[in-house]
């Protein structure tokens, strides 16, 4: 039984449509005009309080590739009309720009406004929002050179990062520590790949990447998710927490589930166990970090974990849990009241909160839009 948190004021039967209306109506119009480097290409990397672009900020190759992947979500969906041009669109400018680059397989970190290579580092992050990119433009196309170009860095990444201790190395060159967070959004990346294309390549892929989280990332013992470890995947202590990667991993483990067929509900329950010890218990709302005994170690609150916590919420819905049905409801109306209703600008959010509710950041990042749009795809999928 889930212990039920503090409701937000809008009706939580009332918030799927709510939400569409605001991501279909506000967001996706404004990140695609104003959010939009018309003159030099590009996808903005944040808009000031006011709404204005930052149009002089540096761009990271990942939140080109997350922009992407919102537009092309938004096109599988039929929500915005213009979504399959801006995908598109993007998705040349990305190839152009970031693809190689500077003579060299694989695709760069950073690019500065007009285009040109800022930091030529190969992250293996960035090339797991490229993968999941790439995945959702072929799923709306079926273009064959798009489909080449997932095997080409599918390759580089082989060939460059693979590591002898599973997974894939921070980058190119390595670094340390090690983290949770690519290996997590690789798996994500697999999963809409195998999607996608239907090859069953992706699938084994995704099923490696869940034995490293059986075997390494999750300590059976404390029912937690490890953000940083040694080489050897030793965990670093203390152990930090972030509870909206628990959540995420509940929503992935359920999609590989989906896809294979392979029984992750007990990986499920723990997360979730443990996400609720991190909730804010004013609000309903999940902290940013904690440590691995359940203490919160850093009580403000950013947005994506609330939607990873829907999302976490909704994974449980699908697989029968009925307790969880309500709760993701709740947690969506905790999304639109806490950051999105209040926000002065149509389209904005409120990115981060202090534990009183007041904002601690004065922009609005690109990058938090990949997360709303998959949390509300999800509920129009599972809620009525």
């Amino acid at each position: 039984m889930i212990q039920q948190a503090p409701n937000a004021g809008v009706e939580p039967h009332a918030t799927v449509g709510l939400l569409r209306a605001w991501l279909v109506d506000q967001a996706l119009p404004l990140w695609s005009t104003t959010g939009w480097d018309a003159k030099r290409g590009g996808f903005i990397e944040r808009l000031r309080p006011d709404g204005s672009p930052e149009t002089e900020m540096p761009r990271r190759v990942r939140v080109q590739a997350r922009q992407i992947y919102c537009f092309a979500k938004a096109a599988q969906s039929g929500w915005f009309a213009d979504a399959k041009a801006v995908a598109l669109r993007a998705t040349e400018y990305l190839l152009a720009k970031a693809s190689g680059a500077d003579g060299a397989p694989g695709y760069v970190h950073l690019l500065s406004p007009d285009g040109t290579v800022l930091k030529a580092a190969r992250d293996a992050y960035d090339h797991a929002f490229v993968l999941l990119a790439l995945a959702s433009v072929f799923a709306i196309t079926q273009d064959a050179q798009i489909r080449a170009e997932i095997d080409r860095v599918v390759q580089f990444m082989d060939s460059a990062m693979l590591s002898p201790h599973g997974g894939f190395a921070e980058g190119v060159p390595p670094t340390l520590p090690r983290r949770q967070n690519p290996q997590m959004h690789l798996f994500e990346a697999m999963l809409a790949l195998y999607e996608a294309t239907g090859d069953l390549g992706f699938q084994r892929r995704a099923g490696d990447f869940y034995g490293l989280f059986v075997a390494n990332l999750f300590d059976a013992r404390s029912e937690t998710l490890g953000e940083y470890f040694e080489e050897d995947w030793a965990r670093i202590t203390p152990v930090v927490v972030e509870p909206g990667h628990q959540a995420e991993w509940i929503w992935l483990l359920r999609c590989f589930e989906r896809n294979t067929g392979c029984p992750t509900g007990k990986y499920r329950a723990a997360l979730l166990r443990s996400a609720l010890r991190y909730r804010d218990p004013d609000t309903g709302c999940l902290v940013d970090e904690g440590d691995d005994t359940g203490r919160t170690v850093k009580p403000t609150r950013r947005l994506w974990p609330q939607t990873e916590f829907a999302k976490a919420f909704l994974a449980q819905a699908e697989a029968s849990d009925s307790d969880a049905m309500e709760e993701a409801r709740r947690q969506l109306a905790r999304v639109y009241d806490h950051y999105l209703r209040p926000y002065p600008v149509a389209g904005g959010w409120y990115e981060h909160l202090d534990q009183h509710g007041r904002s601690i950041v004065d922009f609005i990042p690109a990058s938090s839009l990949y997360h709303l749009v998959c949390a509300i795809s999800e509920a129009a999928r599972l809620l009525p």
